[in-house]
């Protein structure tokens, strides 16, 4: 069933104009007044809808019953990454999404090949939360990812944090992070901090450990930059 994602207040019995995306979306798929659509606003749960009338460029919806619905992971996930490439954030704000993260926070260092600033970093966040919000009505999420501003590397590590803060490293020293997952807390937060391509540099690996951050390995392999937090990430929330 067709599931969208509606940034406005929805309650039983209400009919209600969806926003332009939403709208567009509906057209495209050519559904017809009568046919069962999936709304749900961020907030929890989700609400049934039936297609009640299509314009030429307006959509409006029966809204029947909300359905508590959860299918959120047992642990919230925090993630930093270093800014990569563009297309390469696409992908990661995607399938973190699709695996559960609860938040992704773009961070800037030393060997990010993407550098924002003002006006472009806030379209190209805007432009991260719509790969959330998509990729939350694709898997049946009903929360969506928070993409957060971006900050550097000394501003990031300035925050608090709560629960383990793992720093995702190569080396071979570092405890696998694997068994260290196996021995958190049920339902325990996890932060994870990863570099960019090429990986953080060494006064900056120095640094998150300084503040707080435990170097975990993910193994002998070395991972692409949009691959290592994910495959963490699989090891925090899949069941």
């Amino acid at each position: 069933m067709p599931r969208f994602h509606v940034p406005l207040a929805l309650a039983a019995g209400a009919r209600l104009a969806l926003p332009p995306g939403a709208a567009r979306h509906v057209q495209v798929l050519r559904l017809q007044p009568g046919q069962a659509v999936t709304l749900f606003d961020g907030a929890g749960g989700e609400w049934a809808a039936t297609v009640a009338r299509m314009g030429r460029a307006d959509v409006e919806v029966d809204i029947a019953a909300h359905q508590p619905i959860e299918r959120e992971a047992a642990r919230a996930v925090h993630l930093a990454v270093g800014l990569m490439a563009a297309e390469r954030m696409d992908w990661l704000v995607e399938k973190a999404t699709e695996l559960g993260a609860a938040s992704l926070t773009p961070v800037l260092t030393a060997r990010s090949s993407l550098r924002l600033a003002g006006e472009r970093a806030a379209k190209k966040r805007a432009h991260w939360q719509a790969v959330a919000i998509a990729a939350c009505e694709q898997s049946g999420r009903n929360r969506l990812l928070d993409v957060r501003g971006q900050l550097s590397l000394q501003e990031y590590l300035q925050q608090a944090a709560d629960g383990a803060r793992w720093l995702l490293s190569l080396d071979g020293a570092a405890p696998g992070l694997r068994a260290s997952a196996a021995a958190l807390e049920a339902g325990a937060p996890v932060t994870l901090l990863s570099g960019p391509e090429g990986g953080l540099a060494a006064d900056e690996e120095a640094a998150a450990r300084a503040a707080g951050y435990a170097a975990r390995s993910l193994g002998p392999r070395v991972l692409r930059a949009e691959t290592a937090p994910l495959a963490a990430l699989s090891l925090l929330t899949l069941p």
